[in-house]
């Protein structure tokens, strides 16, 4: 991946202390972003921050944000305009998993599935549209998931946030159509991420397995290239979509799985 690609782009991640986002963090960054990472743990955030090597020119910060609080998306917005000046790349990441058959599944927390991974992106495009559309170039990225294509027995509430996030790619790129701004959601698969090592033990229980075969069992024996994904696959895709050799693509919900998803 070229090392300038976002030469001075500046870079907003929600969710970006680990996992996926924390890979979008760290590709966009090698790319020439100025970065801004977003998430609940503002420590985390710090440490992910940290962990960077400093580069001239480029300036990198922590926020904290609750993905399921307006208020709390609105300041994460301000600080990072603030700090760095008006976002050129937004990347909604956020997002967190519960595993519960429909039966027993709080509705607290399929609410709150809904908040973080749906609501929360909508707020957060909100607050970087109008200036992104004034300024006439723009890239909003959206972490979706296979399951924002395919249902997943037990994960009702993710699966309806994942479905809803490419729905809303999609207005998303029709309202900026000619401005300039591009709008795409990523649909990684299995990906080897705490969010996903954190779930087998669930998953476990619901298919009544032994934990150390829902693995095998359960994911990989549907993947075709049989392996979870590395996360640093996801930022070099995502650094792609917000470079300008994307400018075409756009209302797009890309998958990358390992082929588990061909459509």
């Amino acid at each position: 991946m070229q090392t300038n690609l976002l030469q001075n782009k500046v870079a907003l991640i929600t969710g970006g202390a680990s996992g996926i986002g924390l890979a979008i963090a760290e590709k966009m960054f090698e790319a020439g972003c100025h970065l801004a990472i977003a998430d609940i743990d503002l420590g985390k955030a710090e440490v992910a921050i940290m962990s960077m090597a400093e580069r001239e020119q480029q300036k990198k910060i922590a926020i904290q944000a609750d993905l399921s609080e307006t208020e709390s998306i609105r300041h994460m917005v301000a600080t990072c305009e603030q700090s760095m000046g008006p976002v050129d790349i937004l990347v909604n990441n956020a997002g967190f998993q519960y595993v519960a058959p429909i039966e027993t599944c709080d509705p607290r927390q399929f609410q709150k599935l809904i908040e973080v991974m749906l609501v929360g992106p909508f707020v957060a495009t909100q607050a970087v549209f109008a200036q992104m559309k004034e300024r006439g170039w723009g890239r909003i990225i959206n972490i979706s998931s296979i399951n924002g294509k395919m249902g997943a027995p037990f994960k009702a509430g993710y699966c309806s946030a994942k479905h809803g996030i490419i729905g809303l790619t999609r207005v998303t790129a029709m309202e900026a159509a000619d401005s300039g701004v591009t709008c795409n959601a990523i649909c990684p698969g299995y990906v080897d991420t705490p969010l996903v090592r954190n779930q087998l033990s669930d998953l476990a229980k619901s298919y009544q397995l032994a934990e150390g075969e829902v693995l095998e069992e359960v994911i990989l024996r549907h993947v075709p290239q049989h392996r979870l994904l590395e996360a640093g696959e996801i930022g070099n895709l995502a650094v792609y979509l917000a470079s300008d050799l994307a400018t075409g693509i756009t209302g797009q919900a890309v998958n990358i799985s390992g082929g588990y998803v061909m459509h």
